[in-house]
């Protein structure tokens, strides 16, 4: 049995082997740690062996058979990070944890963001969360996936942020990395050299030398929603805006559309407003509402300040559900081919990441 992880991003613009690779990483950490610390190849060892156990194989079965992926905990009491890819719509989850197996149970498939939660009923070793906002170009970054041949780690270098994909806007900003995955990989964690995670593995590009993963700090949206409400609460205000020339207080992201039954209506925004800020992610151009609006919660206020004529204005809107939005269900089922359908926020802008592992 052959798994499979599908690539169907477009290839990065860097190209660097594997070896490559290892000497910039190697070389990276030399010159960040102080005389006398490990060395870049033995930080990497620790943080693999630091890790490893807490990086699962995930295991399920649905009426298109098997399908396998990679998980990790991220929770002393059995929480499970993975794609929705992999497990939504499936009669019979498993993670497998050495020569371990224990059964798990759906909590959530999101497929907007792509991310599933398992629970499983044990205590477990699990992976501190990064900050993926601390990432740079360059940044040294490895992972620990299940391939056909077990356990392996992978190595490698952020390469880039990405908001779009073919023309297409992303959700939300994703990470692109020049490190090689393989048939398997996908849900696992990006780990910083600290051996924290900043990031889940989301499909692999270029014929697998590269790949993508959605920010740590997205996929913990997920689990604090569900932790709240027990279910994935997609917010949105209904604003349509647009780039214009013109910079006002740094920002050319300008309101050009408001429906009368939006909360963004009925907040009191007007046409030509321009966006400053929403929440906490302050606005320059139009894609930066990718970012703040996917952090939105459905049914919290958010702050948005906005520039009307050379005066500063702060509107709290209450945030309604996302009409992209699926009820979250462990009957949530995806096509014969696995692919999940990722949102962005107008859902004119339908995306489709390659996750599985069969």
């Amino acid at each position: 049995m052959t798994s499979r992880l599908a690539s169907r991003l477009p290839a990065a613009p860097i190209k660097i082997g594997v070896a490559t690779l290892i000497v910039v990483v190697w070389t990276t950490s030399i010159h960040a740690q102080e005389a006398g610390s490990d060395s870049g190849m033995d930080q990497v060892e620790r943080v693999f062996k630091e890790c490893r156990d807490a990086v699962v194989q995930v295991e399920s079965t649905d009426q298109h058979g098997p399908c396998y992926g990679t998980g990790f905990f991220t929770d002393p009491s059995g929480t499970v990070f993975t794609l929705s890819a992999i497990v939504a719509g499936a009669e019979e989850i498993n993670v497998i944890q050495g020569d371990r197996k224990f059964p798990a149970k759906l909590l959530v498939a999101d497929p907007r963001s792509g991310i599933a939660l398992l629970k499983v009923d044990t205590d477990s070793s699990f992976i501190p969360l990064g900050d993926a906002s601390k990432l740079e170009v360059a940044t040294p970054v490895m992972t620990i996936g299940y391939a056909d041949v077990g356990i392996t780690p992978s190595l490698g270098i952020i390469a880039g942020f990405d908001r779009k994909f073919q023309g297409k806007f992303l959700v939300t900003t994703h990470l692109r990395a020049n490190l090689p995955v393989q048939k398997g990989f996908a849900g696992s964690p990006l780990l910083d050299m600290s051996g924290h995670v900043v990031g889940i593995l989301m499909s692999g590009a270029d014929g697998l030398s590269s790949c993508y993963a959605l920010p740590i700090q997205a996929a913990e949206k997920i689990r604090q929603d569900y932790a709240r409400f027990g279910e994935v609460r997609h917010g949105w205000v209904g604003v349509s805006v647009e780039d214009q020339e013109q910079d006002v207080e740094g920002s050319h992201a300008r309101v050009t559309g408001l429906n009368a039954d939006t909360p963004a209506a009925k907040s009191g925004l007007h046409d030509g407003d321009v966006l400053l800020q929403v929440g906490d992610v302050k606005v320059s151009s139009v894609e930066d509402i990718l970012d703040a609006s996917f952090f939105l919660t459905a049914g919290d206020q958010t702050a948005v300040i906005v520039d009307r004529g050379g005066q500063k204005m702060t509107f709290n809107i209450r945030s309604i559900r996302h009409p992209a939005s699926v009820p979250t269900s462990p009957e949530l089922s995806i096509d014969p081919s696995g692919d999940v359908q990722v949102f962005a926020p107008d859902s004119a802008s339908d995306l489709h990441l390659g996750n599985p592992s069969r």
